[in-house]
Parts: C-alpha cells; sequence; structure tokens
C-alpha cells in the first residue's frame, strides 16, 4: 500500500508519497511524470516520514539548508540510482552539468565514457524532487534545460539558493 500526504509550499502544492516507513516520492502538483512511482492504490495517511519530509521542506522554504534527509525508497534501475546518488552530492545553492555527471558515472563504472542524454533520462525521471535536487543540473554552458517541474520552477529553486547561500 502506498500512502499520500500534501503540502502547500510558497511555489504551489506538492504531494508526498510513501510505502509506509520511506519516502517514496516528492512531486509538484502536476509536474511531469507525477505519481509515477505510486501504485493505483493508495491513501492519505499521516505517517512519521512525511513529519520528517515536511520539517525538510520548510527548512527549505524558509531559506535554509536543511542538515538531515528523510529515509528514502528509491525502486528503480542501478543506473538511475547512482545518477539520484549523485545528484545528493550537489551541495545547496550550487549546480552540475549532465556531462558532469556522465563521467563521474563513466569512472563509477569503469567506461571510457558515459552519455550526458542518458543522464539526462535518469534525472528526469527522479521521483523525489527538490530532496534528491535534480534542479541543480544544468546544460552544459549553465543554461537552465529540462525540469518535470517547468523551467520557471526551476529558475525560481536556484535563484532561491543561490540568494540564500550568498548571505552566509
Amino acid at each position: 500500500m502506498d500512502y499520500i500526504h500534501y503540502f502547500k509550499s510558497p511555489l504551489g502544492g506538492i504531494t508526498l508519497a510513501s510505502n509506509g516507513t520511506a519516502l517514496t516520492g516528492l512531486w509538484f502538483d502536476g509536474q511531469k511524470y507525477f505519481g509515477d512511482t505510486l501504485s493505483e492504490n493508495y491513501e492519505q495517511k499521516e505517517l512519521p516520514v512525511f513529519e520528517q519530509a515536511v520539517h525538510w521542506l520548510t527548512v527549505y522554504f524558509s531559506g535554509k539548508e536543511p542538515d538531515f534527509t528523510p529515509e528514502l525508497s528509491l525502486n528503480t534501475t542501478p543506473f538511475r540510482k547512482a545518477v539520484w546518488e549523485i545528484l545528493l552530492t550537489i551541495p545547496y545553492g550550487q549546480t552540475m552539468t549532465y556531462g558532469e555527471i556522465a563521467v563521474k558515472i563513466a569512472k563509477q563504472k569503469g567506461l571510457s565514457g558515459m552519455s550526458a542524454q542518458a543522464v539526462g533520462g535518469a534525472v528526469g525521471h527522479n521521483p523525489v524532487s527538490l530532496i534528491i535536487p535534480c534542479h541543480r543540473v544544468v546544460g552544459a554552458n549553465g543554461s537552465l534545460t529540462g525540469y518535470a517541474g517547468g523551467i520557471e520552477l526551476k529558475e525560481k529553486l536556484l535563484l532561491m539558493e543561490k540568494q540564500i547561500h550568498r548571505l552566509f
């Protein structure tokens, strides 16, 4: 059974999903691939992991960098999981390119190269937006490309983080 919880952020509604113990999804309402990891049977329920995720979101939207990550359960391919684990290392207020991630994945796998487009596909299907910061991934020239929540939302998130990051 899957469970959901709703959170109202300054940038719009967010739906959280859980398997009962860990966070399995976090989407801005209406974003591309919304609810991808949800089964057909789910119910709204209060859970400790939702309390943790709401606390994380509250800290994040107050302009501070959260110093913890709620428990995540990522049921996916090893490739996507490796990409998402790299996303978790991108510092608050900073960005990384698809190409830089591709180089890291290639090194991990002992390959001479990796497709930035393949990385882009994995980034785009990240089911836990914000906490796994796919909004921090940019094009080779720093351009804001691809974000399931839309480029406008990606720009707002990056600007918020960079402005706060510069203050400290």
